[in-house]
């Protein structure tokens, strides 16, 4: 079993809560050697580890985000680890159900799932039998199956994607994880309103963060869901090195392999520079409704970025406080 000892004294309620986004590759490098990385990330002072999903992208690559976080969450006592996002398009929801109750008995109140609907590589959903066209109210019914099966409860469902008929998945996870429901769209940030604990936001500016937890305060209202203070989330690609310039130039050619897009469609949501520059960059997302900050760093190296992400979160907590002044509208 994973052993979950606590975090010990430091206190950090009044910041955001900051995390680091490992990549395929970063984990496949330390493959044996986990530990050492979660305890280089936990001594940087970094709250929460992050990681993506994919069962083909592009080129047919692609990582099992629930097994990764199974991996990082055994090498570490007490470090927590989320999914950013997991695509939930892809499974039916009572095996991620028991997937989810199994990590939550071995690192109960460590896991954060956080899911999404995919569509970046249509083939990817194909492969997977769903049909791309559908994958919207395909994931609005997962979440919401997902969520009723988590609770431990028989559940009988008929919907247009599954049907269920007096399933349970028991014992149900203690605590229950929180389910965070990502995506830039407004249909996302409905979805997330209606069906989950917080939203993820990824290449938004300030304004749209704003406009985006507003509109989920809204939506979970008008579904009469009591989600007094939901944990918010920032998720982002930043660039360190000496100046804004050369960062910028490291982090622009990375994004454009991954994505396929001129590095210009990205450059307006990846800060740059020194730790402070980062920083700067983000006051005025926290301001806007940002609770956890998610960074995947690019500079010289993975040890390098995990000192720069932690030296980001310091600064949020010394610096701002966890608020801005302004939000950049």
């Amino acid at each position: 079993m994973c052993a979950d000892d606590g975090r010990g004294d430091a206190d950090r309620s009044a910041a955001p809560r900051l995390g680091i986004v490992l990549r395929q590759e970063d984990i496949e490098a330390h493959a044996g050697r986990l530990g050492a990385l979660t305890e280089r990330i936990a001594a940087a002072g970094i709250d929460h580890v992050t990681v993506g999903d994919h069962v083909s992208f592009a080129a047919g690559r692609g990582a099992d985000g629930l097994v990764q976080a199974t991996a990082l969450l055994c090498s570490h006592p007490w470090l927590p680890v989320e999914t950013g996002v997991y695509i939930i398009t892809l499974r039916h929801p009572a095996p991620v159900a028991r997937q989810v109750a199994t990590l939550s008995a071995l690192a109960p109140g460590r896991f954060t799932l956080g899911v999404g609907i995919g569509g970046d590589d249509p083939r990817e959903l194909e492969l997977c039998g769903v049909d791309p066209r559908s994958r919207g109210a395909r994931g609005s019914e997962s979440i919401e199956l997902l969520r009723r099966l988590m609770s431990g409860e028989e559940v009988t469902w008929s919907g247009r994607f599954f049907k269920v008929e007096a399933g349970a998945i028991r014992p149900a996870p203690e605590p229950r994880p929180e389910l965070v429901v990502g995506g830039r769209s407004d249909a996302a940030v409905a979805r997330a309103g209606r069906l989950g604990d917080a939203w993820i936001g990824v290449w938004v500016s300030p304004r749209r963060f704003a406009e985006a937890t507003e509109r989920f305060a809204e939506v979970a209202a008008e579904a009469e869901r009591d989600l007094a203070e939901p944990a918010h989330v920032l998720q982002l690609w930043a660039g360190f090195g000496d100046d804004p310039t050369t960062a910028r130039r490291t982090v622009a050619p990375v994004l454009e392999r991954a994505y396929g897009l001129p590095p210009e469609r990205f450059e307006r949501y990846v800060p740059c520079g020194r730790p402070a520059d980062v920083a700067a960059a983000l006051a005025p997302y926290l301001e806007a409704g940002a609770t956890k900050v998610n960074i995947v760093p690019e500079g010289s190296g993975l040890e390098a970025g995990i000192e720069a992400v932690g030296e980001v979160g310091e600064l949020l907590v010394n610096e701002y406080g966890g608020r801005a002044a302004d939000v950049s509208r």
